[in-house]
């Protein structure tokens, strides 16, 4: 699109996920779009880390519905498939019980055929669970399409119609247990809600659809990883006219009369701008974008009393020789349910913890030098307001992940190959990136947090802020951000032309000299 003196000037802080897709619409639909980035490169939580020769993603590794960035690309004017080489995985991940894995894929009857070997008796159940899911699954999706304003919003048919089958009410793992009779099997569809920073026995039963959305639409693997996603669409950013500042942090939201006019940036350069989005951690930025006593719901005293995500500790390393295990691992606890309940209720470390294995160099040559491995392990921990003291224990915290790490056969003897190794705590996410108390995954989603209890995408408190990402609706997870990225634009788009055609009006009046 031709850009215009009519389209206005967007300043977009924080280059995450939504950050970029917001800015890479707007781009598109003829905005000037400037893009302003604390770090040295995009992609927020999700970016590339590099750690000698080796390349990570730092956050996010489970690309699920590629489709939705498919459109959203397409609405930009380009092909995903032009611009990123996407490959699917034959199994979803592999699932450790002690020895038994369970290693399903989104082949129906393949997966049916593994669970009647593995857990006899619950394969109907898996099939009678994928049926109710996607019927489901249907009902939900426009819910995370279109804005959550007020109240008013749940009144209206798409929510009356999806309002059987939410279920939120039910915890997930209740949910679970109608389907399946095997602890085992009921966990392998309930670990997703690690993906909201929740434990299953608390997250709400509308989000089985996760499980569901695996089996039924894959997983992909970008070539140099999720991080590629951002990369390009910052380019194609720039491409469209607009440009994306990296080291280049944001000090303060510039209000006049209780509305934005523009950002202040940390080496004092006011930016004058007409539309501000907020792709910043959202307690963060409201703890420290906004002149202090201008907020009033989310003043710091109350976001204090909101519930957070539990969070991660990470372990990169560069390993020397390959690791037989596949793309996507978990291994889990021997007592899961006591693992998760010490994350999210006592908030202590766990003697035995469940961990996440990402070893993409199975699939993807560009992250290691020939023969090696740059392999990702994550364990979840409590956020910050749990008891460990992560400066003064982070030595013990890594021998205890690795050493964890050492208990898989596949990864004995694995601390003599590591060539290169970064340990990220909650503290680092904290303190590096900006992530409030350290929680990973945002704004937890239990049910006073979801759809018009979240923040809007509209922002309430402020004219002309917006909001995008894992803390506004419809809430974490990739596709999740991406959806946000879609309401966010379309809504500011539709109040600038709104706010356009009224200063239209006005001028028009004003020049007849009739009464606006």
């Amino acid at each position: 699109m031709v850009r215009t003196k009519e389209r206005g000037k967007i300043a977009v802080i924080g280059a995450g996920p939504g950050g970029l897709a917001t800015a890479m619409l707007l781009a598109a639909r003829g905005y000037d779009v400037q893009v302003y980035e604390k770090q040295a490169v995009v992609g927020g939580r999700s970016g590339l880390l590099q750690l000698g020769d080796y390349r990570f993603d730092r956050g996010a590794t489970f690309l699920m519905m590629p489709q939705i960035l498919e459109e959203i690309f397409a609405a930009a004017g380009r092909s995903l498939s032009e611009e990123l080489e996407i490959r699917e995985l034959e199994s979803l991940y592999s699932l450790h019980f002690g020895d038994t894995v369970f290693s399903p894929s989104r082949n129906l009857e393949d997966t049916a055929a593994q669970i009647a070997q593995l857990f006899p008796g619950d394969e109907d159940g898996y099939k009678r669970f994928m049926r109710d899911e996607e019927a489901k699954f249907e009902r939900i999706m426009p819910l995370l399409q279109r804005p959550f304003a007020s109240l008013r919003d749940y009144l209206k048919m798409d929510v009356l119609r999806a309002l059987p089958v939410l279920h939120a009410h039910e915890s997930v793992y209740r949910r679970l247990s109608r389907y399946f009779k095997d602890e085992r099997l009921r966990l392998s569809f309930t670990f997703q809600a690690k993906y909201l920073g929740m434990s299953p026995w608390e997250c709400p039963g509308t989000f089985t659809i996760l499980s569901f959305i695996e089996h039924k639409y894959g997983l992909y693997h970008p070539i140099g990883g999720v991080n590629r996603i951002f990369t390009a669409m910052a380019r194609i950013i720039r491409e469209l006219g607009g440009q994306v500042h990296t080291s280049c942090a944001v000090k303060q939201i510039l209000v006049k009369n209780r509305k934005a006019v523009g950002v202040l940036l940390d080496n004092g350069e006011r930016i004058e701008a007409d539309h501000v989005v907020i792709n910043a951690d959202f307690a963060s930025a409201m703890n420290h974008l906004f002149e202090p006593g201008l907020l009033r719901k989310y003043a710091p005293q109350k976001l204090e009393q909101k519930r957070y995500s539990l969070s991660t500790a990470m372990l990169y390393l560069g390993v020397d020789g390959t690791v037989d295990l596949p793309h996507h691992s978990v291994h889990f606890a021997n007592d899961y349910r006591r693992n998760v309940e010490e994350m999210t209720r006592l908030k202590t470390a766990s003697a035995d913890p469940s961990i996440y294995v990402h070893n993409p160099s199975v699939l993807d040559p560009t992250l290691a030098p020939a023969g090696k491995t740059a392999l990702y392990t994550l364990m979840p921990v409590p956020n910050l307001t749990g008891s460990i003291d992560w400066e003064r224990d982070r030595e013990r915290m890594q021998a205890a992940m690795m050493e964890r790490l050492e208990q898989i056969p596949e990864l004995s003897g694995l601390s003599r190959r590591v060539e290169e190794a970064l340990f990220f705590t909650p503290l680092d996410w904290q303190n590096r990136l900006d992530v409030h108390q350290g929680a990973t995954f945002n704004l937890a989603h239990n049910l006073g947090q979801m759809m018009a209890f979240r923040p809007h995408n509209r922002f309430e408190e402020i004219d002309r802020v917006w909001l995008v990402g894992g803390g506004t609706h419809p809430g974490s997870g990739l596709p999740t951000i991406f959806e946000s990225a879609r309401i966010t634009s379309r809504l500011l788009e539709e109040e600038d032309l709104r706010l356009r055609d009224r200063g239209h009006r006005i001028k028009a009046a004003v020049e007849t000299g009739r009464t606006p």
